[in-house]
């Protein structure tokens, strides 16, 4: 084996690749009991013996935890240089970090990161003024696990509301403040969930939340039914009047916002996480009631700004890539409405601020940003700094001036100030991260799939590595719900490229990237294409001697972490090592917790035919898993208050692969204590898990320290 040695920043760490003269030890994994539990579908018996994790309130599940966790720390405490990866991530994070500004009444609010403060602090600042902690999240609990997880203020921004997670968890708490004097106005509100927060003037406020399961664990109970309250100032929670949904109108998932003139009231609604319907109520006349735009389930509708009775309408209803149509409020249905910017061959998004709509398309996953005025006439297209990702196109109709952010996997996150009359953007602010941008490069590639289809992928390194198939490389990609993998900087990355490691993002199907059909591509019945994508990412790093099978590692969270433990129990051989993160593992039992049932859109269900039950169980990475068989070194990883994908997926697929694995690779699985789906973690929280993470890949490709 050729040595592997790179220098980096006197600061850093520098790791040796060495042949490793003796197998690793072999792990001993705890004892895991299995029971009799099997289910029937469509006449087919599947037994599932670690059923009972999924009681993750039980003793005996806390019991497993623990000893789970005990091994994993075991096995990574032995790795020689984890904690000078550690203190190195703590090196590059401590940094100020910034959010851009945005303004409520008479102030500019921001968040601020001193650097290692576990939650970012909000501020406010009057124009000319000095800086203030407006609030600061680090004071809702001693270790730093309850955060910030949103902020509304009315429309003087003389009131706010603002909402914490405790621990993670989706379920939050609800505050009202005075910003004056930052005084509590009535009680905390409790127990709301997958929820925006709209004010009717400064009476109260619209929010949505489902009935709290009762029965077992609140975080892995099945919520059905959203509910959408108005809630009056000075009142009880239990006065709350319940706007829309329950069993009246029964949708799991459902928004409400309010028109920034205050007059329209915007209800969205739906069953799965693609497609709503959208509703009207007229709020400057008293008693008028809700009226339905359109119930097509099938495609998304949002309402992004009014003039008047003008409504502007953001759609992808006969058109894949999205357009922006135009109705009047009083006969809003789509058979009237009207093109303002219609559909191209680039997916489009879009946002208002001063009078203005920015149209931010998405060419081959990368940001191209338009600027039209009000009547669909095109103004500039916006000269951003690369090929990166912006965001922040959006505030209010008074604004001279807007912030975004821009960034690529070699561009630090960096704040900009842009004139909207002007069309100038000048740099707000710099990230002060330790990067030195100039000696790295990103390249987009494309490779083909199984299929023939052709898929970009972002491949980012050191500038002059060698591609001799010994680098240390990182696949990453997601592969769902149409969402778009842009390009984005990663502080914790910089660990990877300062070794002369290769960081590889590939867009596969069943995202955003190019529209509605892309993602249709990847769901249901055609979930394979997805694997498929990613299996041939994998193989064109290796035949392009990028990396090679020994020094290959994958990595996905939530349906990435789907992707992982199906692509490592499809290809064992192609990989070295496996990071599933918080990932949907049990395909058929995934609609049993939370609010699962609404990703069947993508998925389906194992009740839906027997086509459907044949095509999941055989890709479930719970259900692939094959006895005797040598699977990638991996490090499964969840929280124990995640009630978004329940940890159980993980449990039950950790322990099954400890059962079936075969050889020296570890098999082991990280679970996060007061922490959730990813939202929230404080950043010690975050800097453990990425330590383990960087440690565990390279001590498995057999990198050690000098």
């Amino acid at each position: 084996m050729k040595r592997f040695c790179s220098m980096i920043l006197a600061t850093g760490i520098t790791i040796t690749a060495v042949a490793q003269t003796s197998s690793k030890k072999m792990i001993k994994y705890p004892q895991t009991k299995k029971d009799n539990t099997t289910d029937t579908y469509f006449g087919t018996k599947i037994a599932d013996p670690y059923r009972w994790l999924e009681n993750d309130i039980a003793d005996d599940t806390k019991a497993w935890v623990t000893e789970q966790n005990k091994v994993t720390q075991n096995y990574l405490s032995q790795i020689p240089y984890r904690d000078k990866i550690k203190k190195r991530l703590e090196d590059l994070w401590n940094y100020e970090r910034f959010s851009a500004p945005f303004r409520e009444g008479d102030y500019m609010y921001f968040t601020k990161n001193d650097g290692l403060q576990n939650q970012s602090v909000l501020y406010r600042q009057r124009d000319g003024g000095t800086p203030e902690i407006f609030l600061d999240p680090n004071k809702f609990s001693k270790d730093g696990t309850t955060s910030l997880s949103g902020i509304d203020f009315t429309k003087d921004g003389s009131l706010a509301a603002y909402q914490i997670s405790e621990g993670g968890s989706d379920w939050r708490k609800v505050i009202v403040i005075r910003t004056s004097d930052k005084s509590t106005v009535g009680d905390t509100l409790t127990d709301i969930k997958f929820s925006g927060l709209a004010w009717k003037g400064n009476d109260g406020f619209y929010y949505s939340s489902y009935d709290k399961p009762s029965a077992g664990s609140q975080l892995s109970g099945m919520t059905q039914y959203h509910k959408l309250f108005y809630h009056k100032l000075g009142t009880s929670q239990k006065e709350d009047v319940m706007i829309f949904g329950g069993t009246a109108t029964p949708r799991r998932y459902i928004g409400a916002s309010i028109t920034e003139d205050g007059r329209f009231l915007v209800i969205s609604a739906a069953n799965s996480t693609t497609g709503n319907e959208l509703y009207l109520q007229d709020l400057s006349q008293p008693g008028s009631s809700i009226v339905k735009i359109i119930d097509n389930f099938n495609n998304e509708h949002n309402i992004i700004d009014n003039e008047g009775s003008k409504l502007f309408i953001f759609t992808n209803l006969n058109a894949p890539n999205n357009r922006i149509v135009t109705v009047d409020a009083s006969n809003p249905a789509p058979s009237n409405w009207k093109d303002l910017i219609p559909e191209t061959e680039n997916v489009l998004t879009a946002g208002t601020a001063g009078g203005k709509i920015f149209a931010h398309y998405l060419k081959d996953a990368t940001s191209l940003v338009k600027q039209y005025s009000m009547d669909g006439k095109l103004e500039r297209q916006i000269d951003l700094p690369g090929v990166g990702s912006a965001s922040g196109f959006g505030g209010k109709k008074t604004e001279k001036e807007l912030y975004y952010t821009f960034n690529s996997y070699v561009y630090p996150s960096t704040i900009f100030k842009y004139d909207i009359e002007g069309g100038r953007s000048e740099i707000y602010k710099k990230s002060g991260v330790k990067f030195d941008p100039s000696l790295y490069e990103s390249k987009q590639v494309f490779y083909k799939s199984k299929d023939g289809t052709r898929v970009p992928m972002i491949i980012t390194y050191k500038k002059g590595i060698k591609l001799d198939g010994s680098n240390p490389t990182l696949l990453y990609a997601y592969g769902g719900f149409n969402i778009s993998l842009t390009p984005s900087f990663s502080t914790s990355n910089i660990i990877l490229l300062e070794q002369g490691g290769i960081y590889a993002v590939a867009n596969l199907r069943g995202g955003g990237e190019y529209g509605e059909k892309w993602h249709v591509a990847g769901t249901k019945l055609q979930k394979q294409n997805v694997f498929d994508d990613f299996i041939a990412a994998a193989e064109y790093l290796i035949s392009n001697k990028y990396t090679s099978k020994e020094k290959l590692a994958i990595a996905g969270g939530s349906n990435g972490g789907l992707l992982v433990g199906a692509c490592m129990t499809q290809r064992p051989d192609l990989y070295k090592v496996a990071f599933p993160a918080v990932g949907v593992l049990d395909m058929l039992r995934y609609n049993k917790f939370t609010a699962g049932a609404g990703w069947a859109y993508d998925y389906g269900t194992a009740e839906d035919s027997g086509e459907m039950f044949n095509y999941l169980v055989k890709y479930s990475p719970y259900h692939a898993l094959k006895p005797g068989t040598a699977y990638p070194a991996t490090l499964v990883t969840t929280a124990d208050h995640d009630d978004r994908v329940v940890p159980a997926h993980s449990f039950k697929f950790a322990a099954r692969l400890q059962e079936y694995h075969k050889g020296s690779n570890p098999v082991l699985i990280r679970i996060e204590t007061k922490a959730g789906h990813g939202a929230g973690k404080s950043t010690a929280q975050i800097i453990s898990e990425q330590a383990d993470k960087w440690a565990f890949m390279f001590y498995n490709m057999e990198y050690k320290s000098l």
